[in-house]
């Protein structure tokens, strides 16, 4: 099958790209990208395993025009191209609107007039906004942020093709893990990064909010699993764990038994946002992650060149 990734040089596609080649379905994989984070990491270092399947197109997704000559023959698209933020974040709310709404407008658009089998839109928990306890994918969204608001936009149109192809809503919670494409703005990567090279870390708040979390190698291990596996279309929670704020500190200090951290508001009693990682998408594929943080975190200090 020919796959096309939107959005494949970033962080997630980074790691989905790396996965895909090694399927033995998929015998092309193009990523579209604009590379508008200017993060070059998917072109650098050892090759990858089987490299002739991967090809590079430079393109944005408003660009309608060029999206519907690049699906020609494309079997798969993965929609990872996104404005992304942390949970919370409530900035920039023009990029957020063009890019995660529009621009996913433009690419259902184009996919609903090609030959497109399967389309896998990542999305994500900030659709709900917040609540203390688990949802599930039968909770009514009730996006409280801009990114939130938009990708909450972006399903409404990926729904429309619902019916017309093999169509999936993911919505992801919080990804943290290595990647050669990094993205430090994401808590836990962020308090690896700050740990590891400042021996100290700022916890907005008391600390005692949660998230929900999965981790990057994870989530790209489902996503290769949804083409080859036979999973009703629909709309899914991808979310491996929950952890506060608290939490993640504890493992770290297992790591850096030395680290410092500084509260910043520590009187302010910041929002909550858990999923049950008790989706119906695990009952399908049975994808498990059996290392604890503590083990997940060491890995990705290993990672560090010093």
């Amino acid at each position: 099958m020919k796959v096309l990734i939107t959005g494949g040089a970033g962080y997630v596609g980074t790691e989905l790209t790396k996965t895909l080649v090694k399927c033995d379905e998929v015998e092309d994989i193009l990523i579209y990208d604009n590379l508008g984070r200017q993060n070059y990491n998917l072109f650098l270092g050892r090759r990858l395993e089987r490299h002739e399947k991967v090809n590079f197109i430079s393109g944005d997704i408003l660009d309608s025009r060029k999206l519907r000559m690049v699906l020609e023959g494309v079997d798969v698209v993965y929609h990872l191209a996104a404005r992304v933020t942390t949970p919370f974040a409530n900035t920039d709310a023009h990029f957020h609107e063009q890019v995660n709404h529009w621009g996913t407008a433009e690419v259902v658009n184009a996919v609903e007039d090609s030959g497109v089998q399967k389309f896998i839109y990542a999305s994500s928990t900030s659709v709900y906004g917040s609540s203390k306890d688990f949802l599930i994918e039968d909770t009514i969204p009730n996006a409280k942020t801009f990114y939130g608001i938009s990708k909450l936009r972006g399903e409404e149109h990926v729904r429309r093709l619902f019916k017309k192809k093999q169509t999936y809503i993911l919505r992801c919670g919080n990804v943290y893990g290595y990647s050669k494409s990094m993205r430090f703005d994401a808590v836990i990567n962020k308090f690896m990064f700050e740990a590891n090279f400042n021996n100290r870390i700022s916890i907005h708040g008391n600390g005692k909010q949660s998230r929900s979390f999965i981790s990057v190698g994870l989530l790209a291990e489902v996503m290769e699993k949804l083409i080859v596996s036979e999973v009703p279309g629909g709309t899914y929670n991808l979310v491996d764990k929950n952890y506060s704020i608290l939490d993640i500190i504890d493992a770290l200090k297992t790591l850096y038994p030395l680290l410092e951290f500084i509260f910043v508001n520590q009187h302010l009693s910041l929002r909550d946002l858990k999923v049950s990682p008790e989706s119906k998408l695990r009952d399908y594929l049975n994808y498990v992650n059996d290392k604890d943080l503590k083990t997940q975190l060491l890995e990705f200090k290993r990672r560090f060149s010093f």
